[in-house]
């Protein structure tokens, strides 16, 4: 068997995108009805990803050349750059204002991550010559993987399409010689970089790594001529992969300058690196196999980071894929081969075992890479290997059914029927093992409603501080919150804990007293915002009865938060 190529017309097209979008409702429902209100997973990060989304649309039309200078971890510079942030996602940001539009927003957002993710698959998987069937399995085995449901909370790791889709532009131009395609695909390698540099980074090399081939394979060949215009094209696509990556890497660079202390350090690379065990642990939302990988999973500290089973049934068919004669002999060991090497990699390294782990060697060498605090994120690149490779056992697959059928005879191609069928079930059977049982697309998951701010953050002075803000998850719903007119505020929420801030916060434990009032006031800060709801165990419970006599101060109770204005004195 070897590849019938066909090419994807305007109409497959059309109904790519429409069920690639159905798909990614109907497997997050009910989530589509409560656009604005609930989130997917966790109040976690999702919050903070929200704002950052809403700051970027902010940042673009009111102070596009400070972009970076968000209105979190106020005073500090470059604030933006204390996480993965989002920009390729600012656009959306220009519509629409306040906490319930980002939420709404965000929804759209992850939604819209599912959907390409599919799509760009799939794209991949007919450039490489798959037919609809093999290249649906692709796509489903990519988008729909089971490591992903630990990923929802993570919407810079689940905005993965761009890494396939950039791939089949690419090669779709390189192929018909078609130099804007391969500017396309580099357009969107830049895309998927300004998402953020946990896979940005790791795209970047493997266009190099795949440069690197085709430059071997021009010389082993006798450098023939290659078209002018195609060259041009690809020097102009890879400059400008270089400047979008230069660029958004400066404020990166900036912080770590500024901030000594928040370098990625071995320890903490081992403290989120995994065993091969790994591959063998779900997620505990997956009903398929939580139970029959919990003993793996109860014992791992970092759960969601190593989490990587790819799928029994995607790896079965793999195998086939491998086995089968579908790619070629050359595509076939070298998608094994980056399945296998990137796996590896995925796994970090452990400091004091003495072993020479090869992922060590990247961090140690590959510039930015130390930077990176989750290497089993590299599944994403592993598990698209995967899918590639199992949309050819299920092409394998296809045609053997051809092959048999009793009505080969009477048609030189069987009714549409059949291939059809066996798309539709294979993709349902790696979208059950994806999530989980029962199947069910009314089945609501894990969808909390997402809390409304208890006042106006813009009617109040800036920059403010709000307490408690010792929790994670108190700083990220203030984040979220003062999207309403995005002031200045000293919280702020990322991996990063910047010493400035939290000492700061620190320090004002006793607010409002003498001394922390003195030091507020001395640092700049205008308003302090004690939210009631969330005292309860912090050190600031209770703090609202305090007396405020002598301490220049203005209290005003609004709703379920105290207001403080720090009065500056004569």
């Amino acid at each position: 068997m070897s590849v019938e190529r066909t090419e994807v017309g305007r109409r497959e097209l059309v109904l790519l995108a429409i069920g690639a979008c159905l798909l990614a409702v109907a497997m997050h429902w009910p989530l589509v009805l409560h656009l604005g209100s609930d989130v997917p997973k966790d109040l976690g990060d999702p919050l903070v990803q929200a704002w950052q989304a809403a700051w970027g649309g902010h940042a673009l039309a009111h102070q596009p050349l400070d972009f970076f200078q968000a209105n979190q971890f106020w005073p500090l510079r470059d604030s933006l750059a204390f996480s993965d942030a989002l920009i390729g996602y600012a656009p959306a940001g220009l519509v629409g204002s306040g906490p319930d539009a980002a939420i709404a927003r965000y929804d759209l957002l992850f939604l819209f991550a599912y959907a390409l993710a599919f799509a760009g698959a799939y794209l991949l998987a007919r450039e490489l010559g798959l037919g609809p069937v093999g290249a649906a399995v692709a796509g489903a085995a990519f988008a729909f993987a089971p490591f992903r449901l630990e990923q929802d909370g993570h919407l810079h790791i689940i905005s993965s399409g761009g890494i396939p889709l950039a791939l089949a532009l690419g090669l779709r131009g390189y192929r018909l010689q078609r130099p804007w395609w391969v500017v396309a695909g580099f357009c969107v390698a830049a895309w998927q970089v300004s998402l953020g540099f946990s896979l940005g980074l790791p795209l970047a090399y493997l266009l190099a790594a795949l440069g690197a081939i085709a430059a071997v394979r021009w010389l082993l060949a006798g450098r023939p001529p290659a078209p002018r215009p195609l060259v041009a094209a690809t020097v102009a696509g890879v400059l400008l992969l270089a400047v979008t990556a230069v660029v958004l890497s400066r404020p990166y660079a900036q912080v770590q300058d500024d901030h000594p202390n928040i370098v990625r350090t071995p320890q903490t690379v081992e403290n989120f690196s995994g065993e091969p065990e790994a591959f063998l642990v779900a997620p505990d939302e997956n009903s398929v196999w939580a139970g029959a990988t919990a003993s793996l999973r109860d014992g791992l500290l970092n759960v969601p980071e190593k989490t990587l089973f790819p799928g029994l049934v995607t790896l079965v068919l793999a195998i086939g894929g491998v086995v089968a004669g579908i790619y070629s002999r050359g595509l076939r060991i070298g998608l094994a081969a980056g399945v296998v090497a990137v796996s590896v990699l995925a796994l970090g390294f452990q400091v004091e075992d003495g072993l020479l782990w090869p992922y060590r060697i990247v961090y140690e060498l590959a510039p930015g890479v130390e930077g990176i605090r989750v290497p089993g994120r590299l599944i994403t690149f592993s598990s698209l290997g995967l899918a590639l490779l199992a949309g050819g056992g299920a092409e394998a697959a296809r045609r053997a059914l051809a092959a048999r059928a009793p009505w080969r005879d009477r048609a030189s191609h069987p009714p549409a029927l059949v291939p059809g069928g066996l798309a539709v079930v294979l993709v349902l059977t790696l979208l059950v093992e994806g999530r989980g049982l029962p199947f069910d697309p009314f089945d609501d998951q894990a969808q909390p409603t997402v809390p409304t701010a208890p006042v106006s953050f813009a009617a109040i002075d800036e920059p403010q501080l709000h307490l408690p803000a010792t929790r994670p998850e108190d700083n990220r719903r203030y984040l979220l919150w003062s999207t309403d007119g995005f002031p200045e505020m000293v919280n702020g929420r990322s991996s990063l804990d910047p010493v400035f801030t939290f000492g700061l916060i620190d320090d004002v434990g006793a607010f409002p007293d003498r001394g922390s009032v003195e030091l507020l006031r001395r640092v700049g800060v205008s308003s302090v915002v004690l939210h009631l709801r969330r005292l309860e165990g912090t050190p600031w419970e209770g703090a609202q009865w305090r007396r405020v006599v002598g301490l220049a101060l203005r209290r005003e109770r609004r709703g379920d938060v105290v207001v403080y204005e720090l009065r500056p004195r004569a």
